[in-house]
């Protein structure tokens, strides 16, 4: 099953970034690279590479959208020395958002934007089995904070009923909570929670702190799928912006974007012929829900769908 895989915006650095997340993780590789030509960004270098397992995607696109701590990453690492070599290296032109050291949660953590604005939160996962080492994490704050659990059970009840799940695969918990006392987050507010869609693990949290962010392109989240029954679905159930709404993108009524996206597509525009792939590019760029008939009317296959 192909998970979700987190898409990073970049305005010129997607390649240098790539190179230096996967020097850092062991059993991390750039899988390829393309160009995307006469994009209304112009022309866009697409990066996908590997993170211990865990697929990514950059783009250079231009400095349309930045990065900010409401998405970070979280780094489980095996040992107290990983975390360190990992920390030096993302310090070296970034931003320390939560200093590196010894916390109840953690012998040793840090939160960290690295020189692209990036956030990464590294842990010593001590004593515990790493399932997975690189988590999406999202912060719920501004207008959106409080509802952390709510969307957490909108967005596993949606993945539960998708035609992609697989049994099993979705799941929430909550992990903890805030107490009395601690404003000015109010007492129940999720602290910190884990949640799973289509097999992929992902973390979640409240922050009333006063924060001048929120969710924005910059980082969006691709959801494969294998026919047109499953775009249609999560389309009808996950858009709340028409605005968002183009070239497969969308946002959610919490302002978190998506990519809604034919598995197929991806092979689509990874071959050597440059006619198909441009022909394929400029008939999803017209799109806002993408279609995969269509797609495979421009690339030069038969007309019926999926």
């Amino acid at each position: 099953m192909q998970k979700i895989t987190p898409h990073l915006w970049f305005d010129k650095q997607a390649g240098k970034a790539a190179e230096l997340y996967t020097s850092l993780i062991p059993g991390s590789k750039i899988t390829s690279t393309k160009i995307l030509h006469n994009t209304p960004s112009g022309d866009c270098e697409i990066v996908a590479f590997e993170l211990a397992g865990q697929p990514f995607i950059a783009i250079s696109a231009g400095p349309v959208f930045q990065f900010n701590p409401s998405i970070s990453f979280h780094i489980k690492c095996e040992t107290k020395d990983e975390v360190d070599a990992i920390w030096d290296k993302f310090s070296k032109g970034g931003k320390v958002l939560v200093p590196l050291g010894s916390y109840p949660f953690s012998e040793r953590y840090g939160w960290i934007e690295d020189e692209y604005g990036l956030s990464w939160q590294l842990m010593f996962a001590s004593g515990n089995k790493v399932q997975q080492r690189i988590i999406p994490v999202l912060m719920f704050v501004g207008q959106v904070y409080g509802k952390t659990e709510e969307a957490l059970n909108f967005y596993t009840r949606l993945f539960s009923n998708s035609p992609a799940e697989a049994e099993g695969t979705t799941k929430a918990n909550i992990l903890a909570r805030y107490g009395k006392g601690e404003e000015p987050d109010r007492e129940g507010a999720v602290r910190y929670a884990s949640f799973s869609l289509l097999g992929q693990e992902f973390g979640a949290m409240d922050s009333a702190r006063e924060h001048k962010f929120a969710f924005n392109e910059a980082v969006s989240f691709i959801v494969p799928c294998d026919t047109q029954d499953e775009i249609d679905y999560l389309w009808q159930n996950l858009s709340a912006d028409p605005r968002a709404e183009q070239c497969g993108w969308l946002k959610d009524i919490y302002g978190l974007s998506w990519q809604v996206t034919p598995t197929i597509l991806n092979e689509m525009l990874s071959g050597n012929d440059s006619e198909r792939t441009a022909r394929v590019t400029q008939a999803f760029l017209r799109m806002k829900k993408l279609n995969i008939a269509k797609l495979k009317e421009a690339y030069g296959q038969n007309r019926s769908a999926a």
